[in-house]
Parts: C-alpha cells; structure tokens; sequence
C-alpha cells in the first residue's frame, strides 16, 4: 500500500530558521516586564546585555556556557533542516568563546502531516552535526505541536577569563564578520521555489559551517567583543554590542559579503517579512550615506540563519583573527567597518 507523499517542510510553518525570532522592538516590550532577581557572583552573563548565551563559573579554570535555539524549517529536505537547526544552536557556545561538550534535542512536530521517517531524518541531521565535533546528544523532550520545530540545548565549557561578551567594544576596533550575508533572501527564494541548485547549495554550505573558529578567537588578547549574526540581522546584532558597549560603528557597504547569486534576488523582491519587522525596530539607528545602492537596507536587517561571528578586534590584533578564520575554511571572512566613540548607532557609507 503505498503512502501520500508528505508535504513540504517550508508549506508547514508560518515562517523559517532564524526568520522565525520575535522582532527586536517586540522582544524588548516582553522582556521590559521581566523581574529582577539577585545576581549571584557564580552568573558571569546574564540577560544584561542580550549576550548569546549564559555563562555560571564552575571553578578558577572552568565555566559552563549554556543556551538554546530551535525553529521551523528553513529547507525542505529533513536531514539538511536538522544539520542547520543543530549549527545554529551550537554557534551560541561558540560565540562566547566556549567548546560544546553536550546537547539536548527539542523537538516539536506535526505528527498527524509527517511520516516518522521524516521526523527521524530531521533527528539524525541535528545528531550528525554534533558527531562531527563529538558531541553527545544525551536527551531532551518532544512534543506533538501544530508547526513543526528543531533545536537543541547546547552546553560547552570556556575559562571564566577567556569569556568573550557582546559588550567591551572599543572606539579604534576593526569589525570581522566571519560569514557571508543573505541566507535569510535565499530562503525566501527557496520557499518560492526561485532558488536554483548552486543558490541551495551555497545556503546550505554556510548555514551547515559550524563556528568552531569561536574557540580559537577567545584565546587572542585583541579581541574585545563577539556575538554571531543570526535572526536580527547584521545592524540588530551589532547595534546590541554597540549598546552594550557604549559604542557607535562605521560600516563600509562594499566591504559587505554577500552571497553568490542574492543580489539578483533583492532586484527580483524577494525579501522576508523578518526583515520588515527587523528595519521597524532599529531602522532609525542604521544612518545610510546618500548613494548607497538600494538593497544596503535589505541585506543589513536580512535574518541569517546560522550566521557568521562578528568580532570587535584591536586592529593590531587583526592579522591573528583573519589567520584563525581562515585556518578554520572561513575564507568569506572580511572586515567590515569599525568601532567609534559616540551613541549607538551605525554609519553605513
């Protein structure tokens, strides 16, 4: 008896991969209302400052990194939404300058619409991910839902003074962005069925790359401050290190990596309605240079799924962090502008 064919992952969810995030000026209404408790000392990084993840020292040589992240489908194919859902939610370690030593799976599916195998694919995506750096999968918790989601519980260990932040940019500090940009356009494209073979294969390359370069940049005394570029896009991302910082940034449009083959989809109007919702939050905080072309705007608030690192570096530290990116086959990594003293806000020229 054969079976009816199951439907598209991407028709299944009102949106996909880091799209999916509650936008910034949304986000900041919720968590306006959130009590204050006591800090403990043991908290190295809390909800302060929207850092990646939270970090509790363990003892004088260790502390425990600990986040989360899941999402809905952001590809069709089930084994490639598991390998990028998994990358995404580990890069929250690597961006505080911790190595991954465990995870848990959160998973919520449509049982009624997705044949087990599909479900099973999407599991062992997630799972290769965290073979390929030997992590265990050691648990986690499922449910029936309406949407269906993937993520992991990632857990890592970093020393308490190698931890680096969103916040400790400094005025002088060159800006590394360590992944191209428009993941969050291809997606679009794809969900539309616009996307061609060597377009997907290039979203699935850099949203398949873990961060690992994460681990080599917290042992370089230059680098002052890092996060990595998911749901917001590159300007909410900054802007949450500038604010932390004290900081304003200068950044250079044709400096920018962009994807093979996504300007021509920003011609097209292909966009997300993530990205809208990004520019109304801190669209007044971009200061655009008269000139730009038009799609500056669109790439800089486009939500990459499983990003790039974004590194605040002295600028003599600057050859050791392009070394480190390109020993880790990041070789889109590319200094992007840098840190200047005033409000928090970017340039873009």
């Amino acid at each position: 008896m054969s079976h009816p064919p199951s439907p598209r992952l991407t028709s299944l969810s009102h949106g996909g991969g880091c799209g999916c995030k509650i936008a910034p000026g949304v986000l900041s209404s919720i968590l306006a209302g959130s009590s204050a408790l006591p800090i403990p000392p043991e908290l190295l990084v809390g909800t302060t400052t929207s850092d990646d993840a939270a970090v509790w020292r363990l003892n004088d040589s260790q502390a425990l990194v600990a986040t989360t992240d899941f999402f809905m489908p952001i590809v069709d194919d089930p084994f490639d939404f598991g390998r990028i859902a998994a990358t995404n939610a580990l890069s929250d370690v690597y961006a505080m300058g911790g190595r991954p030593i465990m995870a848990l799976a959160l998973l919520g599916m449509p049982l009624a619409q997705l044949p087990v195998e599909v479900i099973r694919r999407i599991v062992a995506g997630g799972e290769s991910v965290c073979a390929s750096i030997g992590v265990p999968v050691a648990g986690g918790h499922s449910i029936d839902s309406v949407e269906p989601i993937y993520g992991l519980v990632a857990m890592g260990l970093v020393h308490p003074d190698r931890v680096l932040r969103n916040k400790g940019a400094r005025a002088g500090d060159l800006l590394v962005l360590g992944k191209a940009l428009g993941v969050g356009i291809q997606s679009a494209a794809l969900k539309k069925g616009l996307l061609d073979e060597a377009g997907y294969a290039r979203m699935i390359a850099s949203t398949t790359q873990l961060n690992t370069v994460g681990v080599a940049l917290a042992e370089i005394a230059g680098v002052h401050a890092m996060t990595d570029v998911t749901g917001f896009g590159l300007g909410g991302h900054l802007l949450e290190m500038l604010r932390a910082s004290g900081v304003g940034a200068r950044v250079r449009a044709a400096g920018l990596p962009i994807l093979e083959g996504v300007l021509p989809l920003i011609e097209a109007g292909i966009l997300t309605g993530a990205s809208a919702r990004n520019l109304a939050s801190y669209g007044a905080e971009l200061r655009l240079g008269p000139g730009l072309p038009a799609w500056v705007p669109t790439l800089l608030s486009d939500p990459q799924t499983s990003g790039g690192l974004l590194v605040a570096v002295d600028p003599e530290s600057e050859e050791q962090v392009m070394e480190a990116f390109a020993a880790e086959g990041f070789d889109r990594a590319r200094v992007i502008g840098e840190v200047v003293q005033g409000e928090a806000r970017v340039e873009v020229g």
